[in-house]
Order: C-alpha cells, then structure tokens, then sequence
C-alpha cells in the first residue's frame, strides 16, 4: 500500500483511539449522592433537586437554602414555572457531550427548570427596575422551586397585568427561541412565506402567532388531533403529517422553522426558495450525534448552496422578554396551555413532556 494512502488511514485510527475514552469519560453515570446538609439557622425553601443523570427517578423534593439578593438582584416568590425540553435533557445529561458544560458524571447544579413567573420578595440595595410586590416572569436555573434569584439586568420583566402566573411562565425559553428564529436567525419579513414543523409544541405554538404578528404567511405542519388548535392560533395552512409529507409539496417557502427534526435537511431543501432558509431547532432523540446529525449535514450542504441551513442556540435576553410581553399585553400571542402539575409532581411532567405529546406548554403550579 503506498505511502499517501497509509497517512489517512493512521490518523483516521488515531483520532479513533482518543475518542474512545472521552466516550467512556462523558457516558459515565457517577453514583447519586445525598442532599448537602443545611447551614444552621438558615432560612430553607422547597426545591425540586438532582445529584446524579438518569431517569425522573433522580428527582427529589428537598429542603434547600433560600438566597437572599445580592445589591443587583432581585428574589422573587415563585408563583408558576413551566417545563421545556431543556429540563429533561440536563436531568439525564443527554446527549453526552453536553455534560462538557453541565458536569461530567453528575451534574454540577442541583437545581432545575427555568421558565418562572411569580411575585418580587426582596430586592438588593442597587436595584431600580424592581420593587417587592411587582409580578414578574423570565428565566432562571432552579425555576423548579418556592423562589428565584435573578440579576436584575437579565432575563426577568414585568409581567403584563391581563396575563396569569401560568400563561407567563409558559413563554420565556419557548417563546423567545421562537422570537429569535424567525427574526434574526430567519429574518422573516411581511409576506414571506414560512413553514413551522411542530407547530403543535412548546415553541410551533409561539412561533405561528410570532410569524403572524409579523405579517407572514404560516403553514403549521402537527399532527391530525391538533390541526385545528394550530389554525386557531393564526395559521394559513395546517398539513396533517400523518396523512402528507409537506417536503414532498409542491410549494415553496422563504422559511422553514423545523422544531422536530423527522426530515433531513435535503428533504427540507426541495421546499425551500433558492435563497430560503432553514432553521433547525430540534432533533431526534440520542445520546451520541443522533440529536446533531442534521445540524451537521446542514452545515456541509451549506457549503455548496445558496439556500441557508443551520441552527440556533436562544439567548434568554431582557429585551426579548419586553417584546414578548407586550404582544401577549396587546393579544397578539398567547399561551397554550396543555396540563398543569404541582411542585411535587414535577417528575411526572417531565415524563410527560419528554413523551412528545404535549400541546404547547406544561405549567408547574406553586400557588
């Protein structure tokens, strides 16, 4: 065998046998450990914990410190919380290479959830946005318990007086990936035509009515239970994918928002404009590239193409939240709610939600 074909094939072997044990270091699932005991004399809170990946077996109701504001921070009593995906993929640490940045093992914060809305406690001696008694929503790690504390130039605002505790916690993680595929990542304008796969979910809910809001036409892609709920949020078009397959349409799209993943980004190209793009929010289900092949496929086509194809990470941002509090303030979205579980029964609606059956959002009830 000649020379310049060895070359290629020691250094495919090479970074063969590096990978392997990073594998086995990031697949590794460390034994659960206990809850930190609490300080003396400190004022405790209840609190939704994890101290080991794996099922909503690792969830725990637990007694925890309650923080008190810093002078930029704002403690807030929370009143609802709502579950997205995100929740579930930290508590089994899937797929495995988020745990570079989540903890290798275990995870390294205890804590759950994110989306939260509820009423101001206490603020620190530097706040002026803020002031206790205000009703509030954002996002924050440890929504999944009786209070949040968050930096008072992050992600939390006021919340609109016409708007529950539920409805505005459902927005934050949701609805501000919404916002930000279809305006900066899309660059959606009035009259362009856009696709939403999922339309049903967490995120399709909100971005139909987001869509709408801009001017655009909508096509919702869900399932046959839900095709009207879709409409009925603004939709133009509604395809059932149980009885079509929209990228074998012959209509066209400046956008298309795929929140599921079930088709490659090749079949998503053949519906697209030629100067389109196509957002990829969601995956399949996997701990190793399944969840990212198709990022990655749409990162080589992309290459050779006019047509944009990529992905997002959402940025929970101040300003975003304002936006989306005065299109829910005006009517001009709003939340779907599909269930609505308490403090302890957060397990239960993580399973619920990692089902994939949900319609819009599950709220966590703390009233």
């Amino acid at each position: 065998m000649k020379l310049r074909y060895k070359i290629p094939g020691l250094f495919l072997l090479i970074v063969l046998i590096a990978l392997v044990p990073l594998a086995i270091v990031l697949s590794h699932n460390s034994a659960c450990g206990s809850a930190a005991e609490l300080p003396e004399n400190s004022e405790s809170m209840k609190a939704i914990a994890y101290h080991c990946y794996g099922s909503t077996e690792v969830l725990q109701i637990e007694d925890v410190v309650k923080p008190t504001p810093a002078s930029n921070e704002v403690l807030v009593r929370v009143s609802a919380a709502s579950v997205n995906p995100l929740d579930w993929h930290y508590m089994r640490g899937s797929p495995y290479f988020m745990r570079l940045g989540s903890g290798i093992g275990a995870p390294k914060d205890s804590r759950l959830g994110v989306d939260f809305a509820g009423i101001v406690e206490a603020v620190g001696k530097g706040v002026t946005k803020f002031k206790p008694g205000d009703e509030v929503f954002g996002g924050r790690t440890g929504a999944f318990g009786e209070y949040v504390i968050v930096p008072e130039d992050k992600a939390i605002v006021l919340k609109p007086a016409n708007v529950t505790f539920g409805q505005a916690a459902a927005l934050p993680v949701a609805a501000v990936t919404a916002l930000q595929a279809l305006r900066d990542k899309g660059q959606l304008k009035p009259g362009q035509k856009v696709l939403i796969n999922g339309a049903s979910g967490g995120v399709g809910t909100f971005a139909v009515q987001i869509a709408k809001s801009f001017g655009a036409e909508v096509t919702g892609v869900c399932s046959t239970r839900n095709v009207d709920m879709v409409r009925s949020l603004g939709a133009d078009h509604v395809i059932d994918y149980k009885s079509e397959n929209y990228t074998e349409r012959d209509e066209r799209y400046d956008l298309i928002i795929d929140n599921v993943g079930n088709h490659s980004p090749s079949a998503n190209r053949r519906v697209l404009d030629s100067n389109g793009k196509l957002v990829i929010i969601g995956g399949p289900k996997g701990n190793w590239l399944g969840p990212i092949m198709n990022v990655l496929k749409a990162a080589l086509i992309s290459q050779f193409v006019d047509q944009e194809l990529g992905t997002m990470l959402a940025q929970l941002r101040q300003p975003d939240l304002v936006v989306l509090a005065d299109l829910m303030e005006t009517g001009q979205i709003r939340s779907v709610i599909d269930r609505t579980y308490s403090l302890d029964e957060v397990p239960q609606a993580i399973e619920y939600s990692e089902s994939g059956r949900a319609r819009g959002k599950i709220i966590i009830d703390l009233e």
